[in-house]
């Protein structure tokens, strides 16, 4: 028997970040480099690390309490978690396994995916079918990543651009036409040299030689990569928006992934957006990968820059090379 296709909305939404934060001050005294040379590139004045002992799940696991506390829904009333991220705790189990170890949902089927820092608007996707299709009632979908962690700290080019943080919502059924009404996925696996990690996979396992090389950091074309952020935001944006009948005018909160003040920029001029339109905290948070659309959402909605019935247009892009957009008609109770 076919189950009644059904909408997926946002019912709850939490983030978390680690206390300890590391200035551009502070990275100044790491490498060769300057609070002016990071700010005028990035727009990054801070940013969020992990001290040792501090993992992935346990932001994750805070941030998904805070949207189960929200939504009003128990843990074990939760079907599946998704979890996005390119730094899980260990190679397995899952991240998700193990956030829903800590919040006790015990109910829940759960698996991690990886697309990079547009990972967490692919679990969105991943989730609202569950919900929309009626495999499941309430799904967490969860993004976080820890990139202080496999960050170079003696390339000043990467190193001061990543932060930690994790952000999660829970979804729930909705009227159609309300919650998450348009997806847009893509992927360019061609590009997939120009933002990896060389090692600690079946490729190149760890090795001592490994660990010498460096070959456990982050890696990154600035220049490719930037170009292909330009690009693609926009046209992702775009292409979501036409898939659900609308244009840029439509849109109410434009959040994008946080990654440098100057893509942000160039989406923004693609769509033709005021600035009162555009969230921007990459600021504070740099690049915080999978965690940055939902951790920017989360802030947007306290802030009271979201409210009821908004149409929202989230999009980021990511290491692979992917990307990925939705649109989002917000439902949760205006601030």
């Amino acid at each position: 028997m076919q189950k009644e296709i059904r909408g997926a909305e946002i019912l709850g939404i939490g983030s978390c970040t680690p206390p300890k934060v590391l200035t551009n001050a502070d990275i100044e005294k790491i490498v060769d480099t300057t609070d002016e040379w990071i700010f005028t590139r990035t727009g990054i004045s801070q940013r969020h690390v992990v001290e040792p002992g501090i993992a992935v799940s346990d932001l994750s696991i805070e941030a998904s309490k805070q949207a189960l506390e929200m939504a009003g829904i128990p843990a074990e009333k939760i079907g599946l978690i998704v979890c996005a991220t390119i730094t899980g705790d260990m190679p397995f189990p899952s991240t998700a396994c193990l956030i829903q170890a800590g919040i006790g949902a015990s109910n829940a089927a759960a698996f991690d995916l990886q697309a990079g820092c547009a990972g967490w608007v692919y679990a969105l996707a991943t989730a609202a079918q569950f919900v929309e299709n009626g495999t499941y009632d309430y799904v967490l979908a969860v993004g976080g990543d820890a990139l202080s962690t496999i960050a170079d700290w003696t390339d000043r080019a990467t190193c001061v651009l990543f932060g930690d943080g994790a952000g999660a919502v829970v979804l729930g059924p909705s009227k159609q036409g309300e919650g998450v009404i348009g997806i847009h996925l893509g992927a360019d696996g061609t590009g997939g040299h120009l933002l990896k990690v060389d090692a600690g996979g079946s490729r190149m396992p760890t090795t001592e030689d490994t660990v010498k090389e460096r070959l456990h950091f982050i890696k990154m074309d600035g220049r490719e990569v930037y170009k292909f952020a330009v690009r693609m935001m926009g046209e992702a944006s775009l292409k979501v928006l036409a898939d659900c009948g609308l244009t840029p005018d439509d849109i109410d909160v434009f959040v994008p992934h946080q990654a440098n003040v100057r893509i942000i920029d160039a989406s923004v001029h693609r769509l033709k957006l005021p600035p009162e339109k555009v969230f921007i905290n990459v600021q504070n948070y740099g690049n915080t990968s999978a965690a940055s659309i939902p951790l920017a959402l989360h802030e947007a909605y306290n802030q009271g820059k979201i409210k009821k019935d908004d149409l929202v247009v989230v999009v980021g892009f990511g290491a692979g090379l992917t990307w990925a957009s939705a649109v989002i008609k917000w439902t949760l109770p205006t601030k």
